[in-house]
């Protein structure tokens, strides 16, 4: 497992709440958010939403902070493309843009683990708040709520399936997605993500916030 639980515990002692308090707020048992915080559980994607929203933290800053430093010191520094270009696994080192792109191999992805077997990978990353491109897969039976609950957050959802199936509720409507196949929609109308099939769901993400 990451360390989504010690990035939680830090934020919640940080913003001043008490587990408990935060358990009533976000309508759940002290007792699961002391089993995320270590390491015993796994929050589903729907309740990281409603952590974030609490705890007055963008998602973005829940992943798994695979930072420069560490990077700089798996990666080799003379590693590069040829015609000068610099290789991807090195791009986080300094540069008078560093601030404004973000180069990310493979290898080196932060990532949000969560309850059955859902995985963000975030696929790049700039100052900009509450914007999310990532790659996301889904176990088979896997949902974001952690059952059939619909659910519902600020911003807008875009995704386009790169493999396996995606069932996808929004408000009454039902809409099942395939390879190849992408969608974009209000991500305050509840809804609910599912991989109905028997195999692996992977996808490409971009949900773009209203607010911090």
């Amino acid at each position: 497992m990451d360390s989504l639980g010690e990035r939680l515990k830090a934020i919640r002692v940080n913003a001043g709440l008490t587990l408990r308090e935060l358990a009533r707020q976000a309508e759940v048992s002290p007792s699961f958010i002391s089993q995320i915080e270590n390491g015993k559980s796994q929050p589903s994607v729907s309740t990281l939403y409603t952590f974030s929203r609490l705890l007055g933290v963008s998602v973005d800053e829940l992943f798994d902070p695979r930072g420069p430093e560490a990077a700089a010191e798996e990666v080799p520094q003379d590693e590069w493309h040829g015609s000068g270009r610099m290789n991807p696994t090195n791009a986080w080192q300094p540069s008078e843009y560093s601030n404004r792109v973000s180069v990310v191999h493979p290898s080196h992805r932060p990532h949000l683990t969560m309850a059955e077997g859902v995985v963000w990978e975030r696929l790049a990353a700039t100052p900009e708040h509450a914007v999310n491109f990532m790659k996301i897969a889904y176990a088979p039976g896997a949902t974001s709520t952690g059952g059939d609950d619909l659910a519902t957050h600020d911003g807008y959802e875009y995704g386009y399936v790169i493999e396996g199936e995606l069932e996808v509720t929004i408000g009454e409507e039902v809409f099942l997605l395939h390879a190849g196949e992408s969608l974009g929609f209000d991500s305050s109308i509840p809804h609910v993500l599912r991989n109905p099939g028997p195999g692996r769901f992977e996808g490409l993400w971009f949900v773009h916030g209203r607010t911090h």
